[in-house]
């Protein structure tokens, strides 16, 4: 695997690097904060967005610490998948620990984001022993299907992949107006404020003649096949060594996307972390309250690192 590369840009604020990390299909970009020798925090956003969800979260957060926000495979300024293959889970899993190779990180923290924090559960519980910190911004960790449901959602993203395979060869992708772009966004993402919409676009959109496309590949569209029941999340979630900090915001993801029926699995998930001693906790905002209003969540996440940096220091190495 080849090292990661960095291209130095910098704001008046705050120097941040663009990174790119060569992986079999393509790349995976991101942006870096923080000294290089600094704690390791990655940062995973959430489904259709891209890394400068972070943008405003991460310039209040422990100066000490090294950020790397990467944008997701088929978001952002990252490479698509190849054509004919499904965006899920355990592939997002996969890229993760590409990146950490290249990165040449030996243990870190995780701060996710909606599906950004389903990556995060799932990948600190396949690798215990690598993440040591997680923070779940408005995300249980893992996202539970109904067993009666799996066999029906797994038919219905193969479909949905053959369909878009058949329709895309003589697809075009739609041109916009920047000003159509943001509208488009936020008609899609009602918790968006235009600003934070604004931000999004920096990385998701590409210039073409006679405007701007979308740069997501649209697969991320299509229903995700590789699901887990809740027996199995809850299974996974004790698996994590991590200590993990669950934000959850008032009007967020159980009001804006669950399903009515949602609760039965957030709820046990929810209960799953306050049993192993984790800690949960609510907050005023929607769904991209971190965005938005990062001064509400940056002094959650602020002292939470501090804890777990002070009991870090104070565990004798073996």
């Amino acid at each position: 695997m080849q090292a990661a590369r960095h291209l130095t840009t910098s704001t008046v604020k705050h120097a941040v690097t663009e990174l790119r990390v060569p992986v079999p299909w393509g790349e995976i970009r991101g942006k870096v904060w923080g000294p290089e020798h600094g704690r390791p925090v990655l940062c995973l956003h959430g489904w259709a967005d891209n890394c400068g969800t972070f943008n405003k979260l991460i310039p209040l957060l422990p100066k000490e610490h090294r950020y790397v926000a990467v944008d997701l495979a088929g978001h952002g300024f990252s490479s698509h998948r190849p054509p004919g293959v499904f965006y899920s889970f355990p592939s997002y899993v996969a890229d993760v620990c590409r990146v950490i190779n290249a990165l040449q990180w030996d243990r870190f923290s995780i701060i996710g984001h909606s599906m950004g924090g389903n990556v995060a559960g799932m990948y600190s519980a396949l690798y215990p022993e690598m993440v040591d910190a997680v923070v779940l911004l408005d995300s249980y960790g893992f996202l539970p299907t109904d067993m009666k449901e799996i066999a029906k959602v797994m038919k219905q993203g193969i479909d949905g992949l053959l369909q878009f395979e058949k329709k895309s060869e003589e697809k075009k992708d739609k041109i916009y107006t920047y000003e159509e772009a943001v509208k488009r966004l936020l008609e899609a993402n009602p918790a968006l404020s235009k600003v934070s919409a604004q931000i999004l676009l920096e990385r998701g959109l590409v210039q073409t003649n006679g405007g701007v496309t979308f740069s997501r590949d649209f697969r991320i569209n299509l229903k995700n096949i590789v699901r887990i029941s809740l027996e199995q999340s809850l299974e996974m979630q004790s698996r994590i060594q991590a200590s993990v900090l669950v934000i959850l915001a008032e009007d967020g993801f159980e009001k804006l996307f669950a399903e009515a029926d949602q609760k039965k699995f957030t709820s046990p998930l929810l209960q799953g972390y306050r049993d192993l001693n984790h800690k949960v906790v609510k907050i005023p905002g929607d769904h991209h309250v971190h965005l938005n209003n990062p001064e509400c969540v940056a002094p959650l996440v602020t002292e939470f690192l501090h804890s777990k940096a002070a009991a870090l220091k104070e565990t004798p190495k073996l």
